[in-house]
């Protein structure tokens, strides 16, 4: 318990500016990582990431693979260098609750001695850079950056929290799908015409969402339809019209 009084303290108290590490002082293996740019290492200066990527190691995972299960001890915590992975979580009844999703630069895991408040599992081929909790427990204490880059995301990942509450308590099915379409596709920094990932199954969509796997495919053949989307097969989208979307995801 005073080791995560002495991290909350230290994350809020930080007020270091963040130190972007040039390319050149770039580890080899950071710089093969799709998601460096918005992962919470960018903010390190070039000697404190040599140090912070000594401590990682880089896991791949088949579709399926769960790394986290909801409830266990949470022994880790990492970052996805590609691919994308759903979080979710068990009702009482058995059913599955998709919480939401991870990608590129997103930062799983538990930093605090607490168990996972859900289960991380890949949607398709997918690989993070993890470490050991307590191992980044002290790198963060030691390194003002990285408590404030930590404090940053928390706010963003609850800011995101409470859009998502938005998507499901006022927007409606076709407002839905277009907000899930919209994140995944700024996500993967395409360009317009350029091939998407959806790594969610029609199903999974619709369990995320609240709607019914019937709605989902009507909304997204309504949106390939009008030109906003097209649909070359079922676990890719292409945006064709991106103002479109962005106004239809509200």
């Amino acid at each position: 318990m005073a080791d995560q009084e002495e991290l909350t303290l230290a994350m809020y108290k930080s007020t270091a500016s963040f130190e972007l590490a040039p390319e050149t002082a770039v580890p080899q293996r950071c710089a093969e990582c799709t998601g460096r740019a918005a992962a919470l290492c960018a903010n390190l200066a070039p000697a404190a990431l040599q140090s912070f990527a000594a401590l990682g190691r880089v896991r791949h995972l088949e579709p399926g693979a769960t790394l986290l299960w909801e409830g266990e001890p949470a022994e880790f915590v990492g970052t996805v260098r590609s691919g994308m992975f759903k979080l979710s979580a068990s009702l009482d009844d058995g059913r599955e609750q998709i919480l939401g999703v991870a990608g590129p630069g997103d930062f799983v895991g538990q930093p605090l001695d607490q168990p996972a408040t859900h289960s991380l599992t890949a949607l398709g081929p997918a690989s993070l850079c993890v470490m050991p909790r307590q191992q980044f427990h002290n790198f963060a204490l030691a390194h003002p950056a990285m408590t404030q880059a930590l404090v940053v995301r928390l706010f963003g990942e609850l800011e995101r929290a409470r859009a998502w509450m938005l998507l499901l308590g006022r927007k409606n099915a076709e407002e839905r799908v277009a907000s899930l379409l919209h994140d995944l596709a700024e996500r993967s920094g395409a360009d317009a015409g350029a091939p998407v990932d959806l790594p969610l199954s029609r199903q999974q969509m619709a369990g995320l969402l609240g709607l019914t796997i019937e709605t989902v495919s009507r909304r997204l053949s309504r949106l390939a339809a009008d030109g906003v989307i097209t649909l070359p097969d079922l676990r890719h989208f292409t945006v064709e019209d991106p103002a479109a979307l962005k106004a239809l995801a509200g």
